[in-house]
């Protein structure tokens, strides 16, 4: 067996690191999701955190194939909210005696209340997320003092 070239070498890095950014951003996501939610209850936040921790892997991957479309990132947020809400328990009982028009106006608030407070901690933690990526290329941008004798 011969030594991999250079190139591949050096793919092979950056491919590690690539995936260590991915695993970053999930953590990050994640954490900021469970943190988030814990005033909802620990079963709210850890929810969050699980949702959370998926939303950074698909947010890094999604950053990394098109940077600049902010509606995808958006829907993103959105879809993983969606998701986060399918597991949630009934929120509010459906009256069955009532007609469909106050029952509706019966359950509305309370149903959209819930799943306000539920995504919250998943939208504060993509704003944590995206947040500190336009912090870090700021900084990046930023010239370097420089040090005079």
């Amino acid at each position: 067996m011969s030594a991999p070239s250079a190139p591949a070498a050096g793919h092979e890095a950056s491919r590690a690191q690539l995936r260590l950014r991915s695993i970053a951003w999930a953590l990050a996501a994640g954490g900021s999701a469970l943190l988030l939610g814990l005033p909802l209850g620990v079963e709210p936040a850890l929810r969050a955190g699980g949702c959370g921790f998926f939303y950074g892997l698909l947010a890094f991957h999604l950053q990394r194939v098109d940077p600049d479309d902010g509606h995808l990132q958006a829907g993103l947020v959105g879809a993983v909210c969606g998701i986060h809400s399918l597991g949630l328990p009934p929120l509010s009982p459906w009256p069955l005696a009532a007609p469909v028009a106050p029952a509706l106006a019966q359950v509305a608030p309370t149903v959209m209340m819930e799943l306000v407070r539920a995504w919250l901690p998943l939208i504060g933690a993509a704003l944590v997320l995206h947040g500190s990526q336009a912090l870090s290329r700021v900084l990046a941008a930023r010239p370097q003092a420089v040090r005079r004798p």
